[in-house]
């Protein structure tokens, strides 16, 4: 057996670090709220004691993760998450190297291309963009986060889990849809969508929106990151989709060659 499936297999012991943890939870919390905050708010938002939410809060202002407007008193996240971020996206693998796989899918296409991160709390986070050239443009940033099992990136999720299908049932019901599909129907796309390596949102997510995901599994057959394409759904006809379907998924070889 290699070593490092070893390794993978091992279980990490995995240590409370309050500061640590409250830092994180201050900083996700501001990135949720633009307007900013003011220490009492973020103090009963985290059920965190005043004094100590204030001295987290000076050690990440002078880190310039966060700052303070001097007139209202309120905390935004700074311009060293910027730079952090930036650099998580430069450097980072993944995002780098899928960045031309997805320009060549919008221009061939005219869809709007994403490279989605599986985080480790079963969210969706957008790491590279390459935006479609046609009038309709789906609205989404690098940075942009969804919750799990949202779309067509959410029916490639649960096939790779091993949630039974009552688990799947309890966090279907927690999705936010335009439009939402029975349980039963989305059963079966998320069935189809594991045998046949990709799968499809029409007009669930958002109505008129047309979703495709294909998956980069790695090679302990876990589902790391999709490449998505998404448009107006009048253009993802029943011609266009295999297409499409086919150069997304040779990108995703080619991606998962070069990760590797």
């Amino acid at each position: 057996m290699d070593p490092l499936d070893k390794l993978t297999k091992k279980e990490v012991r995995v240590r409370a670090v309050p500061a640590v943890t409250r830092s994180i939870a201050i900083l996700r919390l501001l990135g949720e709220n633009k307007q900013g905050m003011g220490v009492k708010a973020i103090a009963d938002a985290l059920a965190l004691v005043p004094s100590t939410c204030l001295h987290i809060l000076r050690v990440l202002v002078s880190e310039e993760l966060v700052r303070i407007d001097a007139d209202t008193k309120r905390y935004t996240l700074g311009n060293g998450m910027i730079r952090l971020a930036k650099s998580v996206l430069e450097d980072g693998g993944f995002a780098r190297l899928a960045q031309p796989a997805l320009d060549r899918l919008a221009a061939a296409h005219g869809v709007t291309a994403m490279g989605v991160e599986i985080t480790s709390r079963q969210s969706v986070v957008v790491l590279a963009l390459s935006k479609s050239t046609q009038p309709f443009r789906l609205h989404t940033d690098v940075g942009s986060e969804f919750s799990s099992l949202v779309s067509a990136t959410g029916r490639l999720m649960a096939a790779y889990s091993e949630e039974t299908p009552a688990q799947l049932r309890k966090r279907f019901n927690t999705i936010t849809w335009d439009k939402a599909p029975a349980f039963e129907v989305w059963k079966k796309e998320v069935d189809q969508a594991r045998v046949r390596g990709w799968s499809i949102d029409r007009d669930n997510f958002v109505v008129g929106l047309t979703v495709v995901a294909v998956p980069l599994i790695d090679r302990t057959g876990r589902l790391t990151h999709t490449l998505v394409t998404a448009g107006l759904s009048s253009h993802f006809t029943a011609s266009v989709v295999p297409r499409i379907v086919a150069d997304m998924r040779r990108e995703v070889q080619a991606l998962m060659d070069l990760l590797v």
